[in-house]
C-alpha cells in the first residue's frame, strides 16, 4: 500500500467536496474544505515530502465558467512538481500532450474512453498511440446501482453500462499503466470505505491501483489493507489534516510505509 496524495480543483480553488454532489450547472458542489493555498503549494509540499504519484483533478467541464481558472491551477501544480503528479479531468488524445509537457507523469482518462455508456476502444487506442500505454491511468470511478458497481463519467454524474469487475480490469489493463478508482457514493463523506470495491481491486491486483473514497480514520486504512490484500494504494481527502481533517499527514505516511511490502 502506497499513499497517493490528491489536489482536487473546483472553480479555481483547491477543495474537498462530496463527490456525489458535483453538478456542472453553475459549478455547484457540496464543499467540505476550501483551501486558502493554491495548487502549486500542495504540489511543492508533496515534492518536498518525496511522495509521488498523486493526482490533480480538474472538476470543472471544459467551456464552463470556471474552467480556465481551474486549468491554470492544475498546470501550476504540474510545473511545481515535474514528473511527480498525474492529472485528470477532460483529458483527450488532442490535449494529453499539453499536460505531459507541463510536467504530468501520467494523464488520467475517463469520459474520453467511456462514451454513450460503452468503452470507446477507438479513442483508447488513439490515446495509446499518441502518448503510450506507460503514461495512461484509466479512471474507473464507480457508483452502486442494482446491486453492482458501474463506472461513472462526466465528473461522476453519468452512469455507463460497464460494470467494475475483474474482467473489466483485466481487459483494460492492456491499455494503461495504472487504475484510479473513486468509490463515488462515499467520496468526501469520511464515513468508511466501500469494502466490496476494495476487495475486488485487491483480488485482481495485477497493476497499480489507487482507491479513493470514505477513509475516515486508521481503522479504515486497516480495513482497506486487509480487504485489498495490501495491493491497493490509497488517497485520503477530507479526513487528512492538510484538508481540515483529523488524520495527521505524518502518521498516514508512516502507516503506509510500514505496510508497503507486506503484500498478501
Amino acid at each position: 500500500m502506497e499513499f497517493r496524495p490528491c489536489i482536487d480543483i473546483h472553480n479555481g480553488k483547491v477543495k474537498q467536496i462530496v463527490g456525489g454532489s458535483l453538478r456542472d450547472r453553475r459549478g455547484s458542489a457540496q464543499e467540505n474544505f476550501v483551501s486558502e493555498q493554491d495548487a502549486a503549494f500542495y504540489a511543492d509540499f508533496y515534492k518536498k515530502s518525496g511522495i509521488r504519484g498523486g493526482h490533480v483533478i480538474l472538476l470543472n467541464p471544459e467551456g464552463g465558467e470556471y474552467y480556465e481558472e481551474t486549468k491554470a491551477q492544475a498546470l501550476s501544480a504540474l510545473r511545481a512538481y515535474p514528473g511527480g503528479l498525474q492529472v485528470g479531468g477532460g483529458i483527450r488524445e488532442d490535449n494529453a500532450e499539453e499536460y505531459l509537457e507541463s510536467g504530468a507523469s501520467h494523464v488520467i482518462v475517463t469520459s474520453y474512453v467511456f462514451r454513450n455508456g460503452k468503452i470507446e476502444y477507438g479513442n483508447l487506442e488513439k490515446l495509446v498511440r499518441r502518448v503510450g500505454k506507460s503514461r495512461i491511468v484509466l479512471d474507473l470511478s464507480c457508483r452502486r446501482k442494482d446491486g453492482a458497481y458501474y463506472i461513472v463519467t462526466d465528473r461522476w454524474q453519468t452512469y455507463t453500462d460497464v460494470k467494475l469487475s475483474e474482467e473489466t480490469l483485466e481487459e483494460l489493463s492492456f491499455y494503461c499503466d495504472e487504475f484510479l478508482v473513486h468509490a463515488v457514493d462515499v467520496e468526501g463523506m469520511a464515513n468508511g470505505i466501500e469494502g466490496e470495491v476494495a476487495a475486488l481491486l485487491g483480488n485482481w491486483g495485477k497493476i497499480p491501483i489507487t482507491y479513493a473514497g470514505g477513509v475516515h480514520d486508521f481503522s479504515d486504512l486497516e480495513k482497506l489493507r486487509e480487504l485489498g490484500r495490501n495491493r491497493v494504494n490509497v488517497t485520503i481527502g477530507s479526513a487528512l489534516d492538510l484538508f481540515g481533517g483529523n488524520m495527521k499527514w505524518e502518521d498516514v505516511i508512516a502507516y503506509t510505509k510500514k505496510n508497503l511490502f507486506d503484500v498478501k
